[in-house]
């Protein structure tokens, strides 16, 4: 089921924009799938950057909470799922995003592998329509003329450490190092910029002495760390498997870095237009009194300056 839902379109996608494309470069078809998945993900991708745009900007709001809850955890959470429910906010919007995102790796990965056995594998598993195309029908006359290369300059059938041709390939090393840069770039794009933020190592070394740690704060800590176990888990992922994979991790890193970057760095008066237009709570304005001129207060009936006067 997984393989006719998910493998086997993905892979005729690839298949197509390689048949139409003009030169056939395998590795530009890449980058074009590649891209056009960003761009079909883009509503779900905003809708997300959104979020995450959100959660920053509530980071004074939430110390205030922490300060106000004085150590109660379950008086703090309830202040934190009321702040982001009058908010609109879903702390776990990202998940929906990486639970897209990972089918299409592990498809792809599978499509891939088809084609790194056997070239072939790019007529034998090409819906009927994609396969009568002419190029397909050429590639599947003399296969050799299938050129699974970016620009005739890297293998994409081969892993930057393989078997094959011992040693390490450079070429594809070179992508996959970009693209574990670029992950640690597009993860710390979307951390919150805290000025009085410890390391994880501080918060535990302070808690062995003695002092109670904040469990807030290690969750930071342990958010902060992932902007560099993330990069470290995709060069491991992708230094042994067909560079093709590496490419598409590459250029999805650069096309969702400019997303971010475009959402993020919104107007504050665009993002607080569409945060009321989308919010069904009406916005109360805060009503300051008006200021009362204080007269001089007339002298009391019997007092002396009253019988002077008369």
């Amino acid at each position: 089921m997984f393989t006719t839902l998910i493998v086997n379109p993905i892979f005729n996608l690839l298949v197509l924009i390689y048949a139409v494309l003009p030169g056939h470069n395998f590795g530009l078809a890449i980058i074009l799938f590649t891209v056009l998945v960003r761009l079909l993900m883009w509503p779900l991708v905003k809708k997300q950057l959104h979020q995450a745009k959100a959660m920053r900007e509530l980071q004074p709001e939430l110390k205030r909470i922490k300060l106000a809850a004085k150590g109660d955890r379950q008086k703090e959470s309830a202040l934190m799922m009321e702040l982001y429910k009058e908010k609109e906010i879903n702390p776990f919007s990202s998940i929906g995003l990486l639970l897209v995102q990972l089918p299409i790796f592990i498809g792809l990965y599978s499509g891939l592998h088809r084609i790194v056995l056997d070239p072939k594998a790019i007529v034998t598993y090409a819906y009927p329509s994609i396969a009568n195309l002419p190029w397909i029908q050429t590639i599947a006359a003399d296969i050799t003329k299938f050129d699974s290369t970016l620009f005739g300059i890297v293998d994409l059938t081969r892993a930057a450490i393989g078997k094959t041709g011992g040693g390490i390939y450079w070429p594809a090393m070179l992508i996959v190092i970009a693209s574990a840069v670029m992950q640690y770039y597009q993860a710390k794009q979307l951390m919150p910029d805290d000025k009085e933020k410890r390391t994880l190592r501080s918060i535990l070394k302070e808690a062995g002495d003695g002092t109670k740690a904040d469990q807030g704060e290690i969750n930071a800590a342990v958010g902060r760390s992932t902007r560099y176990m993330l990069p470290v888990f995709i060069f491991i992922v992708t230094v042994n498997i067909a560079s093709a994979l590496s490419l598409y991790w590459l250029v999805s890193g650069i096309v969702a870095f400019m997303q971010q970057s475009r959402v993020l760095g919104q107007d504050q008066t665009e993002m607080t237009t569409a945060s009321v237009a989308g919010s069904s709570t009406p916005i109360e304005a805060e009503v300051i009194p008006p200021k009362i001129k204080t007269t001089t207060k007339l002298p009391k009936k019997g007092s002396k300056k009253s019988k002077k006067r008369r």
